[in-house]
């Protein structure tokens, strides 16, 4: 089985490591990074539980193979608070109980702020199309939206 070597930033920290030409990223950020936030839910790209952003983009990470990420950016759900602060999405769904079981929530935090950078001031129609791509099981998705729109005001507010 070839190897390459890969070199990733992963939430701020440069990372290197040793892949298998097919190794997807969801499962080099979970069992070589050791970082656990990101979810494996369908193994068939429908549900949304291991998008991260990738260059700033959110991406389902089971349909990337590691070794593409090489030199890439990473985002997960662990680099998202910053010293000790919760990020506005990760705030957002905690004061608008936008989650339950929490087995979505870390990609739906992820795909919210891809939306939210290109859109600041998003409409709920806009918020539900740009988590269309993330599945939840356990809500109606209203306090999902509503995390949303929190986040949104607060990154306007300290930006």
């Amino acid at each position: 089985m070839s190897t390459h070597k890969i070199t990733v930033t992963v939430n701020g920290q440069l990372r290197q490591a040793e892949v298998p030409a097919r190794l997807l990223l969801v499962h080099f950020i979970r069992e070589t990074l050791g970082l656990t936030g990101t979810h494996i839910g369908c193994d068939t790209t429908s549900c949304g539980a291991c998008t991260v952003l990738l260059n700033g983009r959110a991406v389902k990470s089971c349909t990337v193979l590691a070794v593409q990420a090489n030199g890439s950016e990473i985002t997960t759900v662990e680099g998202l608070a910053q010293n000790g602060k919760l990020h506005p999405i990760q705030e957002g769904f905690h004061m608008e109980h936008g989650l339950q079981c929490g087995f979505c929530t870390p990609g739906m935090m992820l795909s919210a702020i891809a939306l939210l950078k290109q859109n600041p001031y998003p409409t709920e129609d806009d918020i539900r199309w740009g988590l269309s791509g993330n599945l939840c099981r356990c809500t109606g998705y209203v306090n999902i939206v509503r995390a949303v729109q929190y986040a949104a005001e607060k990154l306007r507010i300290e930006n």
